[in-house]
């Protein structure tokens, strides 16, 4: 390799370290029930798949903004499902919206195209999806670590919020939101809120998006509000994302990704439209979770499993009272392949990730294999 070469120094990924388990896993007299990672096993909607089919012939760059039937459908559906608007009685501008190429880029290069560095800090939960770490890293900043009970270090210039949580399923509610988006506007920070399972609260639980009049008072300034159809809408193949909330935090956005050409493909922006337009697969997905987190829990509990929080989302975080890959493989060993929770920071080292992205059959052999 050249010597002027020097990648960026970042963690390896952590995924790669299942290799072994997974063999042990694969070597099942049936299989494996792969619930390590929460990538989506439905069918695409139809609608949706129609939508792309039908705009198959797209020989031109599409628009990096995204088209405006997009943006429309985007601030449409963010006000229906989640009470998203620039204040009481007025919607969202859809051009504060900006499609991206899934969440999982937006994350990773937020800092980046905010123009972080050293020196700056970018703060997030201190059990968190690990793209938040490595995104920091690739701008040069320093990552931060912060309980949701803990104040934010002075620096901070990017906070990132996850409710419901990855991996644990922890729900945020309006008043935990709002102090903090406040202690971030006292420190100058941009609030980034990954909203990726927001549609998905589980049974009698309440989410609320940081787009909520009632958590921004009407000012969205310095608000970012990430979301994903990846979860909602089966979509993880499609790569569709999205980037919604302060106007002109959106515009800067907007410049330095035309510059980069980061656009989503025009078939794709025709499927997310088609998407966002229809609430009833999204209602159907939440169905489909519930009653998946309802056989799978009680059969993690009684293997001796403490399942906590949880509630929403698409995880079950779980702990056996001993290192996280000793329970990773003794689940392994029965067929079952699991994520240890120390992917998602320190604080998970005696926990497991147990995803319900498995077919219904899956699941319901994940937990007969528990019982054994």
């Amino acid at each position: 390799m050249p010597t002027s070469v020097r990648f960026p120094a970042l963690p390896d990924f952590p995924w790669d370290s299942l290799a072994g388990a997974a063999a042990v896993a694969r070597g099942h007299p049936d299989g494996v029930v792969d619930l390590s990672v929460g990538t989506p096993v439905d069918p695409v909607p139809a609608a949706v798949g129609e939508a792309l089919r039908v705009a198959w012939d797209s020989p031109g760059y599409p628009q990096t903004w995204g088209t405006p039937a997009l943006r429309r459908a985007a601030v449409e559906a963010l006000g229906r499902r989640h009470g998203a608007a620039a204040s009481a009685g007025e919607g969202l501008d859809p051009d504060a919206v900006l499609p991206t190429i899934g969440s999982k880029e937006l994350v990773a290069w937020l800092p980046t195209l905010l123009g972080l560095g050293a020196g700056d800090l970018v703060a997030f939960p201190d059990l968190a999806y690990p793209t938040y770490e490595v995104g920091a890293q690739l701008a040069g900043a320093h990552p931060a670590r912060v309980g949701d009970d803990e104040p934010l270090p002075a620096g901070t210039r990017l906070v990132w919020l996850n409710s419901p949580s990855n991996p644990t399923g922890r729900v945020l509610d309006a008043a935990a939101l709002t102090a903090r988006v406040a202690e971030a506007r006292e420190l100058g920070a941009v609030v980034a809120a990954d909203e990726c399972y927001l549609a998905l609260p589980g049974p009698g639980v309440v989410t609320t998006s940081v787009l909520d009049p009632v958590v921004h008072g009407g000012d969205l300034t310095g608000l970012l509000a990430v979301h994903s159809l990846s979860k909602t809408s089966n979509l993880a193949g499609y790569r569709a994302g999205l980037v919604v909330g302060d106007p002109a935090l959106v515009a800067g956005l907007l410049q330095v990704r035309k510059h980069a050409g980061m656009i989503v493909p025009r078939p794709v922006q025709e499927a997310m439209t088609a998407a966002l337009t229809d609430d009833v697969h999204v209602a159907d997905a939440r169905a489909r979770y519930d009653a998946r987190r309802a056989v799978l829990r009680p059969a993690l509990e009684a293997a001796g499993l403490r399942v906590e929080h949880s509630e929403a989302g698409l995880y079950l975080w779980a702990t056996a009272g001993e290192p996280c890959r000793a329970t990773v493989d003794r689940l392994a060993a029965r067929g079952v392949l699991v994520a240890p929770g120390e992917f998602y920071g320190p604080a998970g080292a005696s926990h497991v990730r147990v995803a319900l992205t498995a077919s219904d059959e899956g699941i319901a052999a994940a937990a007969r294999r528990l019982a054994e």
